[in-house]
């Protein structure tokens, strides 16, 4: 398994440029990634020595790698300047971030009319918006940092998971723009990004400690144990929270242009949370994992018996519809939220046998601005002594901020690959990992619910940087 994983294409690798002793040496590198008319290529990163890794000339493998997290970023430079970028759905993101944490600029713009329109994210809709505006997101960025991309360190872009197409849009601005001025470009993980970004806020974070990243296409929870090395404990069998909050707002007629779970969440105080007897979802599955679709199911089911018809808006329904969707908008969230907490507890039992040492959950994603899951889940760490740690709301739903801030932890260990080429050949091959887990599955976490849906995965990050660790020693 291990030797196939070093086998994969890839235009971002993940490189251990930094020596184990930090004695900064001139060492010569070869580039790895090329595909098809691209030869091999001599590069000095901007503003580094040069750096060396492993080449052979019979592989175009990609080359992962890691090195402790214990180095002091100050060691290698105390003062990067990254440049995020973040199109893996249905916001166009981008920011500028210094490495001692300030953040120099976030700009974000939205799809929320294409949301409202289609009830949801249309891949392809999603691309062509996301074309129209990086252009303009990434120089408002920059200009709103108050610097040029001279002045840039270098360009981080999310590169899976996430819809193919979205993908696409940020990684070629990345390579354009690292590209056009020599700067060092790093791959993101979407969810490692999640994870990390509290990290930039809360200063005491330090590995490891327990992850629960909910959003509209994921629900995870993972034991990080040090930067690129993760145990998935549990993830989502079908839909994710996020998803069960889009349908039911679509369903219950509410506004969706600051998307479902926001709304849901508004509607939800003025409603009975004990009127509606929805079911708990896998009451009876002794592990981690999450499933919703039986509970939208549930939630279409009561919305029909009380005959509410999603074509009539929220603010034209009468008083006694209204009554009865708060309700059901109320029921649901409860039960929605219910099933996170049955899953936390029993996760942060698992991560404690692991990792005695764990101190904090971090609840990261779009759906950890919802305050309802907030205080909730802030009760069930209580129970173990621990700490919750929320990123802001602007932080917690997609963002360039958590991108660039992953981009620095990850260059400060030397993962990063040379500046690419200034411009791409059109049958250029990017690669981009729509299926892409973060960590290795625990043991005892296993699904086998889970099995029909593992084609075409992506390699976890995780193996990967543990591959390449063993190919080192």
């Amino acid at each position: 398994m291990m030797s196939s994983l070093l086998t994969l294409p890839s235009t971002f690798s993940r490189l251990n440029l930094v020596p184990n002793s930090l004695v900064v040496i001139p060492y010569t590198f070869k580039l790895l990634n090329f595909v098809k008319s691209h030869k091999q290529q001599r590069l000095r990163p901007l503003n580094y020595p040069l750096l060396c890794f492993p080449y052979s000339p019979n592989s175009s493998a990609t080359q992962f790698s890691t090195s402790s997290s214990s180095v002091s970023p100050k060691s290698f430079n105390d003062d990067l300047v990254v440049l995020g970028i973040e199109t893996s759905c249905d916001d166009t993101a981008a920011a500028i971030v210094r490495s001692n944490g300030e953040i120099l600029s976030q700009v974000v713009s939205s799809q929320a009319d294409l949301l409202a329109r289609y009830g949801g994210v249309a891949p392809k809709m999603a691309e062509e918006a996301h074309s129209q505006v990086i252009d303009q997101v990434v120089q408002e960025a920059v200009d709103k940092a108050g610097l040029t991309e001279r002045d840039l360190s270098a360009v981080a872009v999310t590169i899976g998971p996430g819809l193919s197409l979205c993908l696409r849009v940020g990684v070629q601005k990345a390579r354009r723009v690292a590209g056009s001025f020599n700067l060092p470009i790093i791959g993101v993980h979407h969810m490692e990004a999640h994870a990390l970004v509290a990290r930039l806020i809360e200063k005491e974070l330090r590995f490891p400690f327990l992850a629960l990243l909910i959003s509209g296409g994921h629900n995870l929870l993972v034991l990080a144990h040090d930067l690129g090395h993760y145990t998935q404990l549990g993830t989502t069998i079908d839909d994710a929270i996020g998803e069960a909050f889009d349908k039911t707002a679509k369903w219950l007629g509410l506004d969706m242009r600051k998307s479902g779970g926001p709304a849901v969440e508004k509607l939800a105080q003025e409603g009975d949370a004990e009127s509606v007897r929805f079911s708990i979802p896998m009451k009876h599955h002794k592990d981690c994992n999450f499933s919703y679709a039986g509970l939208k199911t549930q939630v279409k089911l009561a919305i029909a018996s009380r005959n509410i018809a999603a074509k009539v808006p929220l603010s034209c329904a009468s008083s006694q519809d209204r009554s009865s969707r708060a309700d059901i908008a109320a029921s649901f969230q409860r039960v929605a939220v219910l099933h996170l907490e049955e899953r936390c507890e029993r996760a942060v039992e698992w991560a404690l046998k692991i990792e005695p040492s764990i101190k904090h959950l971090v609840v990261s994603g779009g759906v950890a601005s919802n305050q309802y899951v907030r205080a909730r889940l802030d009760q069930v760490v209580k129970k173990y002594s621990l700490q919750l740690v929320c990123p802001p709301p602007n932080l917690c739903t997609d963002n360039g901020v958590m991108v660039a801030w992953t981009g620095i932890e990850n260059f400060h260990v030397g993962r990063y690959d040379p500046p690419p080429p200034a411009n791409d050949p059109e049958d250029f091959m990017y690669d981009l990992r729509p299926r892409w887990p973060l960590g290795e599955e625990y043991a005892e976490g296993r699904s086998e619910a889970r099995s029909l849906r593992r084609a075409r995965v992506h390699p976890s990050l995780t193996s990967l940087v543990q591959a390449s660790l063993q190919q080192q020693r």
